[in-house]
C-alpha cells in the first residue's frame, strides 16, 4: 500500500499516523497536506513539516483551552500529540539531538493535557520497577472489578499512541486498560536511558503486580497485548508470568530480525559477513540506499544503547522465543498481516512453536488490514481482537458470563 510516497517507509509511517483518526489522533486533511510538503526520503524534511503541523494544531488547542472550549481543546491536544510523535520518529541517528527530547516531550505534554479533558477515567501511573518506575496510563470504566487489557508497544512506539491504537477501543467495550512503557521505549529510554532487555517477564511482572493491587481489576481476567516487537516480548513474558489469562501477539514474532538481516540482504554478494568490519561497512552501504534500513539501525542503536552496528546485532541475538514458546500456558492469539514488510513468515513460526491453546488470525489485503500491525484498519482489527478476547475470557460487553 503506497500512500503519497513512493518510499515505502515514509508511506507506512504516514499510514500509521493517519490510522489514529477514528480514535481522535489525526484528521485526514492535516496528514495529507503535511505529507505533500515532505521531500521524499528526507528525514529532515519529515521532521520539519510534521513539527510545523504539530505546532499549528497545538496552538489551536491552547487557544481553545483559554476560551474554555473543552471539547475542541481535547481534540486538538490529542492530534498535536500524535503529530509531534510522528515528527520525532526519524531523529534517532544522533541520540544527542536536542530535538528528540523537545519534540517527544511536547507529544507527551499535549497528551497529558488531553487526558485531563477526557470524559473517561484515566490516571498517569508509575509502576515500581527495579529501583525506578515504568510510566503508564490506567484507563478504567468504574470502581467495579473488570477484565483488563495490559498493553505495551514494541521497537518504536510510545505509551501515548497506544491510546489511539487499542486502549480507546478497550474502554468502549467495557475493559480497563493499562498501557505502559518498558526499557527501550518512550520515556524509559529518553528520560531514564534504560535500553531494551530480552527477559521481558522482568518488565511485565511488575505491571501485573500493579494490576493485582487495583480493586477495579478482575485479577483472574488480565490479558497482555504486545505490539510489533512486542509480538515477541509479550509471549516471552507470558512464558514465565502465569497469572495472565490470555496473550495477544500483534503481530507474531518468533525472533528478532536484526540477527538475520545482514545475511538476507547479502545474498549473492561477495565478502565475509563474519568479519565485523566488513559487516559494518556493508550495513552502512545499505543504510545509504534504504530509508528502512537506515531508520531500523539508527533506532536500534538508540533504543539498545549500542555504540556500533556489530554491538546492536549482538545485543538483539537474545530476543528469541526458541526454547521459550512451549512454556506458555495461557491462550495465545497470534496475528499476521498478509503484506507485513517487517515480519514475513514470523507469525507462523511463533504459532507452530506454541503448545498452549492457540489461535491464528490472518489480516488480509481484501480486508484492507494487510499492513504491519494492521494500520489503516484499526477499527476492524479491534473488532477481531475483542471478539477473541470476549470469547477467551468469558466476557460480553464488559460483563462476565457465568455458566448455568
Amino acid at each position: 500500500m503506497n500512500l503519497i510516497f513512493k518510499d515505502h517507509t515514509f508511506s507506512f509511517e504516514l499510514l500509521r499516523t493517519l490510522s489514529y483518526a477514528p480514535y481522535g489522533g489525526a484528521d485526514i486533511s492535516e496528514c495529507l497536506s503535511t505529507a505533500y510538503r515532505i521531500k521524499e526520503g528526507d528525514f529532515e524534511s519529515w521532521y520539519e513539516e510534521w513539527y510545523k503541523t504539530a505546532e499549528r494544531i497545538h496552538g489551536l488547542a491552547v487557544d481553545s483551552l483559554e476560551r474554555n472550549n473543552r471539547i475542541s481543546a481535547r481534540e486538538f491536544f490529542m492530534r498535536a500529540s500524535n503529530y509531534y510523535r510522528t515528527a520525532e520518529f526519524f531523529l534517532h541517528g544522533n541520540r544527542h539531538d536536542p530535538r528528540i527530547m523537545e519534540t517527544w516531550g511536547k507529544s507527551r505534554s499535549a497528551f497529558c493535557h488531553a487526558i485531563n479533558l477526557m470524559d473517561i477515567m484515566v490516571e498517569e501511573v508509575k509502576i515500581p520497577y527495579e529501583g525506578t518506575y515504568l510510566p503508564g496510563y490506567f484507563y478504567r470504566i468504574d470502581d467495579t472489578p473488570r477484565p483488563t487489557l495490559l498493553v505495551h508497544g514494541g521497537f518504536d512506539s510510545t505509551g501515548e499512541e497506544l491510546y489511539f491504537e487499542v486502549a480507546s477501543a478497550a474502554v468502549q467495550r467495557g475493559y480497563n486498560s493499562l498501557v505502559f512503557e518498558g526499557p527501550g521505549q518512550g520515556a524509559v529510554i529518553r528520560e531514564q536511558n534504560i535500553p531494551f532487555r530480552h527477559d521481558w517477564e522482568k518488565v511485565v511482572t511488575p505491571a501485573v503486580d500493579f494490576l493485582f493491587a487495583r480493586p477495579e481489576v478482575d485479577s483472574s481476567r488480565i490479558a497482555l497485548m504486545g505490539i510489533s516487537l512486542g509480538g515477541c516480548l509479550a509471549p516471552r513474558a507470558a512464558a514465565f508470568e502465569h497469572r495472565l489469562a490470555a496473550c495477544i501477539a500483534n503481530d507474531g514474532l518468533f525472533e528478532n530480525q536484526f540477527s538475520g538481516m545482514g545475511r538476507k540482504l547479502h545474498q549473492g554478494r561477495e565478502g565475509n559477513l563474519d568479519d565485523p568490519e566488513y559487516m559494518n561497512n556493508f550495513i552502512q552501504f545499505l543504510m545509504e540506499k534504504s530509508t528502512n534500513v537506515r531508520w531500523a539501525i539508527e533506532n536500534g542503536m538508540f533504543t539498545y544503547n549500542a555504540e556500533s552496528i556489530t554491538e546492536l546485532i549482538e545485543k538483539t541475538e537474545l530476543v528469541t522465543l526458541e526454547g521459550v514458546a512451549d512454556k506458555i500456558k495461557c491462550p495465545v492469539l497470534v496475528c499476521e498481516a498478509e503484506a507485513d514488510h517487517f515480519f514475513a513468515g514470523q507469525p507462523q513460526k511463533l504459532y507452530d512453536a506454541l503448545t498452549c491453546p492457540k489461535t491464528y488470525l490472518l489480516f488480509t489485503e481484501e480486508e484492507g488490514a494487510e499492513e504491519h500491525c494492521h494500520f489503516g484498519a484499526l477499527q476492524y482489527f479491534n473488532y477481531r481482537i475483542f471478539e477473541w478476547l470476549d470469547k477467551t475470557m468469558g466476557v460480553k460487553n464488559g460483563t462476565l458470563q457465568h455458566s448455568k
